[in-house]
């Protein structure tokens, strides 16, 4: 991973916050493994043909890094999540999702976790976004 693009700040592409803090909860914005420099991770040219290949885990891993980057902002982490909404383009990349996500949560200490398909996002690289919610006591 290059350090330069995990370190930047990737900006929301419309009118609305990455996080919104009400209480002791944490709100995440839907969230894609788009970088600071708009290019997305996961999108691996297969030929010289320009053909495609969209990795469903390197997407999922670096929407959980783009999360936690978020909820560090407001002095929290993927510790503090207590529910998942995924949306995936393709139900067939549901295992590869699975996987990733298990690498940054326990089955029996993590969130909840709702899965859906949808038609698109908003980027036809794009085949996951995610949303979530936390909660940290705030002092």
């Amino acid at each position: 991973m290059d350090n330069k693009t995990t370190k930047e700040k990737v900006t929301p592409r419309g009118a609305y916050p990455h996080v919104k803090v009400v209480g002791d909860f944490i709100f995440v914005s839907g969230t894609s493994s788009r970088r600071a420099d708009n290019t997305i991770a996961g999108v691996d040219i297969i030929d010289e043909m320009g053909t495609k290949r969209l990795n469903i885990e390197t997407q999922t891993r670096e929407v959980l890094q783009n999360i936690d980057k978020n909820l560090q902002t407001v002095g929290a982490s993927l510790k503090d999540v207590v529910d998942v909404s995924t949306f995936l383009v393709n139900m067939n990349d549901f295992a590869g999702y699975n996987k990733a996500y298990a690498e940054f949560f326990d089955k029996k200490t993590g969130p909840t976790r709702t899965t859906v398909a949808v038609h698109q996002l908003p980027h036809p690289d794009l085949v996951v976004e995610i949303k979530v919610t936390a909660y940290k006591k705030q002092n």
